[in-house]
């Protein structure tokens, strides 16, 4: 089930790829191990950074949400140094078997355009966020052309 359903959303990702995000297999061995990158949307401090992601599907999939890290290292309230991210679409209680790596993909996106100080992975950068939008600006743009420049 896992398998068909995998092979299908490379199908779907490959003919109709949401803008600015792509994804697929890290070898073709593994169909259950992708890398995707997000450029950074235009409407943030992110823009004109390329960030990877590794995207790892479990044999229960779509029955249990992909795992899914930034490999790029990036400043965000809602994204650690290990690359764990807290959308809430990818929250076990919150996720469904309907929703596709597309749509997870876009959902991390909205992330960038709008991070969510309200439910920080790192609380220090919330404040900075919420505190100095200026400085957090500063930073993020730093980190953009330092780790995710092409």
């Amino acid at each position: 089930m896992a398998l068909k359903r995998i092979q299908k959303e490379l199908n779907d990702i490959c003919k109709n790829p949401p803008v600015g995000i792509s994804a697929g297999p890290t070898s073709e061995e593994d169909m259950f191990s992708w890398t995707g990158t997000i450029m950074g949307p235009n409407n943030s401090c992110y823009k004109s950074g390329i960030f990877r992601l590794k995207i790892d599907f479990s044999q229960d999939y779509p029955f249990k949400p992909p795992s899914v890290k930034f490999i790029t290292r990036i400043y965000h309230p809602n994204i650690d140094d290990d690359g764990s991210i807290c959308v809430n679409l990818l929250k076990t209680d919150v996720w469904k078997p309907a929703t596709t790596i597309s749509h997870v993909l876009e959902a991390i996106a909205d992330l960038l355009e709008n991070p969510n100080p309200d439910d920080a992975l790192v609380a220090s950068i919330a404040e900075v966020y919420n505190t100095n939008r200026a400085k957090f600006t500063k930073t993020a743009k730093e980190y953009v052309k330092k780790y995710a420049s092409s």
